[in-house]
């Protein structure tokens, strides 16, 4: 029984106040653009990142796969970091979907510069892919939660520009890296040509994701959205989430931060366990357990076995954990006493 949750921050379950907020939701059809909740949600969003319009999408997955539909055509490129989620995690969708292609990037710690940029973008020669979208994902999960400064986005962005490129981010964690730098949302965004932010994970609403960008880009994301099967009808109920989500669980992500850095120091502190816990800035934290001469799946299922934690599996020797709002007052305390007794045996 999974009594402590660390293998993700997807597995928050929507509070009691956010659910009375959903029952509660004025619903329309949303494709009509009827639904005033729907409307509301993007509305918000659009104000938040300082972008023209905003569109309610089921998932993070789609927003990037409607944004790439919209900025490419088949065979482009598209440029982004070596362990990012649209090139994991996302089942070949550009390439399936829209046909564009991906380059990765391989920028140390998860980032990758202007620079890196500028060296990728190929020449227009009849012959080669057109390179045509950078993308960075905010924030970089794959290396740890590894915040996006400000100034390396502006410079990817003018990079991209000044090459006739489109910047997009995914921004699954863009609100984690909000609280952790102090940056303002606007900011970020400003120099992207297409933001979405995730509901579903820190922010903790059952399920969506919105798209942002100028008015021209979403109305044409409208038609993506419907061709890909994104229609919901009356999703008020579910956008309702986002709205209490975003007005309640913003700045209480910096909770979530603080326990990922007790859970990193804590760890450190056990023989055979490797990270850095100073690295740690918002709520993913990363270790190898290889030291102990156990594997991942080997330390995973102690700490279920032991104490019921849950740990995600990376690598052979990679674990990961990460925290989020459903996790009990004594989670990380459970937490490192599972791993203790996992490396002991």
């Amino acid at each position: 029984m999974v009594k402590v949750d660390l293998f993700s921050d997807t597995v928050t379950r929507p509070t009691a106040p956010m659910r009375r907020f959903m029952c509660e939701a004025e619903v329309g059809d949303e494709q009509q653009r009827e639904d005033p909740t729907v409307n509301l949600l993007q509305d918000m969003v659009a104000d938040i990142l300082g972008k023209e319009s905003a569109l309610f999408l089921p998932s993070g997955t789609m927003c990037n796969q409607v944004a790439f539909a919209v900025h490419c055509r088949a065979g482009d490129e598209i440029l982004l970091q070596e362990l990012a989620h649209p090139l994991l995690y996302e089942a070949g969708g550009a390439a399936a979907l829209v046909g564009a292609i991906f380059r990765p990037l391989a920028g140390g710690g998860g980032l990758y510069s202007g620079a890196d940029v500028t060296a990728a973008i190929r020449p227009p020669m009849h012959f080669m892919p057109r390179t045509r979208a950078v993308s960075i994902e905010q924030t970089s999960a794959s290396i740890g939660g590894v915040c996006w400064p400000l100034e390396l986005i502006e410079e990817v962005c003018a990079a991209a520009h000044s090459g006739g490129l489109v910047a997009h981010m995914d921004g699954a964690r863009f609100f984690n890296a909000v609280v952790a730098t102090g940056t303002s949302p606007r900011a970020f965004a400003e120099p992207l040509d297409s933001v979405w932010i995730d509901l579903s994970k820190g922010l903790g609403a059952p399920v969506g994701a919105v798209l942002a960008g100028s008015r021209e880009f979403i109305e044409e994301a409208w038609r993506f959205k419907q061709r890909f099967g994104g229609a919901m009808r009356q999703a008020g109920i579910i956008a309702a989430a986002g709205v209490f989500a975003l007005r309640h669980h913003v700045e209480r992500l910096a909770e979530d931060h603080e326990r990922a850095r007790q859970l990193a120091f804590g760890l450190a502190e056990i023989r055979g366990l490797q990270l850095t816990p100073e690295a740690v800035k918002t709520n993913i934290v990363i270790f190898d357990v290889a030291g102990t001469g156990l594997s991942g799946e080997t330390f995973a299922s102690r700490t279920l076995s032991s104490h019921g934690v849950r740990c995600s599996v990376l690598g052979p020797t990679t674990v990961r954990a990460v925290t989020h709002l459903d996790i009990p007052p004594d989670g990380i305390e459970r937490a490192l006493d599972a791993a203790r007794v996992a490396v002991t045996g």
